[in-house]
């Protein structure tokens, strides 16, 4: 199923700007224009937008977030990168969240 910017924000309760800024910041890569280019988010998409929220609620900046989006297109061998960015002491730990890192 396909949805526009007005649908998904509708849904995940987020601003429709807050969507295009994530696009514009290379955050949704693949999300599909339509011959009018609208904005088209996928189910694929829509599951992306929940991991973004999650990160960005965790204390993560955009450039966090795109990094790690960078690391899970390179595919399963950079789990280590992934997980040491986690890791970070740079990377802010929300409370009650330690133990997902430990």
């Amino acid at each position: 199923m396909l949805y526009t910017v007005g649908e998904i924000a509708k849904i995940l309760h987020i601003p429709a700007s807050t969507l295009r800024y994530y696009d514009k910041e290379g955050l949704l890569p693949l999300v599909e224009r339509s011959k009018g280019g609208i904005r088209m988010f996928s189910d694929k998409d829509y599951e992306w937008l929940k991991v973004i929220e999650c990160l960005k609620k965790s204390g993560l900046s955009i450039k966090e977030i795109r990094t790690f989006i960078d690391m899970v297109g390179r595919g399963d061998y950079s789990l280590s990168e992934r997980l040491a960015l986690f890791r970070s002491p740079d990377t802010p730990t929300p409370k009650g969240m330690g133990f997902l890192i430990t």
